[in-house]
């Protein structure tokens, strides 16, 4: 279990007077609110992709740690050159992983290999193809080479001692190869971030119960198995704390097992002030509980709260509109609560292949996708229990707060998924 720092009571408490909440004012909320980081681990460079550094890292030695052809070629000294760019051969071959030539004498050329270090005496190399070879033991080309040309000098990449990573960095698959070069073994990384998944109702089955189990007024849980693929995705560790039947005490006992492993909450349904709704009343009464009403759609209804001073996103159950507010609320407050610090993604401008008149007052996100023409489309039903349009979008179009006509090919805000980590 991480360490966490204390939160305030009321790191989620809106301004005063403020009911309807838009979009940006909750962000700069949880932006704000949010403190908590998991304590630090070394980690081993090998297994460190997905983990988001903890402290500044720096080369241990230049990359590359010496200077060497990076062709098959004749190595020489520029300085050397002359009108007939003729020079004598050294009767030797440089080879890459040996040291078996120290210095090559004025006016010589010497065969050299792909990574064999530079002699003493070489700066230039020229490729085996662009030379004549005369006698065996002279060599000539035509043509100019500029001094340096396909070599590769020490700490031409990196140096040793530069800066490779700052903290918050979330180390990539690519990243290893430069760790690796620059002569690291361990990174001081953040623990990834323990997240639990709750669904609560009676109406709720589990997404492994026999078909044949399901009848009128039940459904099955397809927001636990769609949040913890999701976190998952963004590198945390997901603890599955199941399904919950509307009962006080034993939401209460997950609740209290959720707070002694897990750094942070997500729960799906019950977050709302319905009579049985037990889960909200529960946090009101004995944790802290601020119930937001967000100025978007789909989704509106979001509860964050702290139990045991563990924070609890209440997403609604609404399946489109959970998805879409992990990824407006959830995936900005993880990555800062994980140690990235506060991340949203970027926006594109693309022309519309739709036409929409919008209402004022909330901001809207309409599941999309490019089409072949680079134009984009929107599904065609904005309503959120068709959860068919997350399988068929590839991402979001944002629509603002104001009111708004679109016409086809007008310029709208979209989101790729995959600007989501997805």
């Amino acid at each position: 279990m991480s360490e966490q720092k204390k939160n305030k009571d009321d790191c989620f408490a809106l301004p005063k007077g403020v009911r309807w909440c838009p979009v940006d004012t909750a962000l700069e909320k949880l932006k704000t609110g949010l403190s908590i980081i998991p304590i630090e681990n070394l980690q081993l460079v090998e297994k460190s992709v997905g983990y988001i550094i903890s402290k500044p890292c720096y080369a241990q030695i230049s990359n590359p740690n010496f200077s060497n052809s990076a062709v098959d070629g004749y190595g020489f000294n520029s300085k050397n050159l002359t009108e007939h760019n003729t020079f004598n051969l050294l009767p030797k071959v440089a080879y890459a992983g040996t040291n078996s030539i120290d210095t090559i004498p004025n006016n010589f050329a010497v065969r050299i290999m792909t990574g064999a270090r530079l002699p003493k005496g070489i700066n230039t190399v020229i490729l085996n193809e662009d030379v004549t070879l005369l006698n065996k033991d002279k060599i000539y080309f035509k043509g100019k080479l500029k001094k340096g040309s396909n070599t590769r000098l020490v700490g031409e990449d990196v140096k040793k001692g530069d800066l490779l990573f700052n903290r918050g960095h979330r180390l990539k698959v690519q990243d290893l190869a430069l760790l690796v070069a620059a002569g690291v073994k361990f990174v001081n990384v953040f623990k990834p971030l323990k997240v639990g998944i709750l669904s609560t109702g009676d109406e709720i089955l589990d997404s492994k119960t026999d078909t044949k189990k399901i009848s009128e007024g039940l459904l099955f849980d397809c927001n636990r198995p769609l949040l913890a693929s999701l976190v998952s995705k963004w590198g945390c560790e997901v603890l599955d704390l199941g399904v919950e039947k509307d009962n006080y005490n034993s939401i209460k006992s997950k609740l209290n097992y959720a707070s002694k492993n897990c750094d942070v909450l997500l729960t799906s349904g019950g977050a709302s002030a319905g009579e049985a709704d037990f889960l909200s009343r529960m946090i009101k009464d004995e944790g802290e509980l601020y119930e937001w009403r967000i100025a978007i759609k789909p989704g509106r209804p979001l509860s964050l709260g702290l139990w045991n001073n563990m924070p609890i996103f209440g997403l609604p159950g609404n399946p489109v509109a959970a998805f879409v507010c992990s990824l407006i609320f959830f995936y900005p407050s993880m990555s800062l609560m994980g140690g990235a610090g506060w991340q949203e993604p970027l926006k594109f401008q693309v022309s519309s292949n739709f036409t929409k008149k919008k209402r004022s007052g909330r901001k809207e996100y309409l599941r999309a996708k490019i089409n072949s023409e680079g134009m984009v489309d929107v599904f065609k039903s904005e309503g959120s229990g068709r959860i068919s349009g997350l399988s068929w979008s590839t991402g979001l179009v944002e629509l603002p707060e104001e009111s708004l006509e679109v016409n086809k090919g007008d310029n709208v805000n979209y989101i790729p998924y995959s600007n989501y980590g997805i």
